[in-house]
């Protein structure tokens, strides 16, 4: 039974329409990662509220929030901390890197060299960071919302693939609606103005561990057999597909059946069904798929064949 899922979500949302407008698909993602408790890759032209929406969603959550401007000199140590010498007291104070926080904007992270990127593969996957030999633990709710820009590519280094897998979702934002678009500038008219949050009335949760309950919530679901071999058909038709080089590993296998929990969470209800899993099977799998070249020269997208491989798998009844 979800007792806390179905209020927090129905507040976030609230909250998140009084600044974005007309990214109802992209919020929900965001928030799937959030319950799933993983990662998320943004991806969108510059001006599309990729930033707006994780600030926003940051008050809400009452968390504590930092932002990473990544450029190609930036270093391992800017992102995590680094100890520095003290001469008062003669010895070594850690100064914290800004991924000690609880949501992490990575704004352009493919802007820097793959060596820095590589800095966040610890925090990510194991939510701790290492420093002169030292553990350090992370915020229990620390998450990674990184953005990159598709446009542009001059200057940028393509994440590693094993940077890609460790997000749980890549999701693409688009151009908004036009009367979307006519809202969004009816708002500035009338005074809005996303530098200045704060006048813009933003309530928080009442609870601030309320995340923390939902995502245990997530976490008890249970998935019949018939959805999780539903699940598992999907991705190994990923490894077998003729336009594929090489399919989806047992992660996402893994990573879609947590997602569709947490969609189906947000969704007021505590078991997963094939509807879920087809809904966001595309954020789940888009980045953790190689095309062949000659697919690629011939205009197929990864978004292409997985939609493709979703009308061949039979849907369990």
């Amino acid at each position: 039974m979800l007792n806390y899922t179905p209020t927090t979500i129905a507040h976030i949302l609230n909250e998140l329409r009084k600044t974005i407008v007309g990214q109802d698909d992209v919020i929900e993602q965001i928030l799937v990662a959030l319950l799933a408790e993983g990662h998320a890759l943004i991806e969108g032209v510059p001006g599309t509220a990729k930033t707006l929406t994780v600030k926003t969603l940051s008050q809400i959550l009452g968390a504590r929030f930092s932002r990473i401007q990544f450029t190609p000199d930036l270093m391992p140590s800017d992102i995590t901390g680094t100890n520095v010498f003290n001469m008062q007291s003669s010895e070594f104070n850690l100064r914290h890197g800004p991924i000690f926080t609880d949501i992490l904007l990575a704004d352009e992270i493919n802007r820097t060299p793959p060596k820095t990127q590589a800095a966040l593969l610890e925090a990510m996957e194991e939510r701790q960071t290492t420093i002169d030999g030292e553990r350090y633990v992370l915020s229990p709710i620390f998450t990674v919302l990184a953005t990159e820009n598709p446009i542009e590519y001059e200057g940028t280094y393509p994440l590693p693939e094993a940077q890609l897998d460790r997000f749980l979702l890549k999701i693409l934002i688009n151009y908004p609606e036009q009367q979307d678009e006519r809202e969004i500038v009816a708002r500035w008219d009338a005074g809005f103005n996303s530098h200045h949050l704060e006048r813009m009335n933003i309530q928080p949760l009442p609870d601030p561990s309320s995340i923390q309950h939902c995502r245990a919530e997530v976490r008890a679901m249970r998935t019949e057999p018939g959805v999780q071999q539903y699940i598992v058909e999907i991705v190994r038709k990923t490894r077998s597909h003729p336009t594929i080089l090489y399919g989806a590993s047992p992660r996402a296998s893994i990573a879609l059946l947590l997602c569709s929990k947490a969609l189906a969470a947000i969704r007021g209800r505590d078991f997963p069904t094939p509807d879920d899993v087809r809904d966001i099977a595309l954020p789940v799998l888009r980045h953790r798929l190689a095309l062949r070249a000659e697919a690629e020269l011939d205009g197929a997208t990864a978004d292409a064949v997985v939609s493709d491989i979703l009308k061949t798998v039979e849907v369990p009844r």
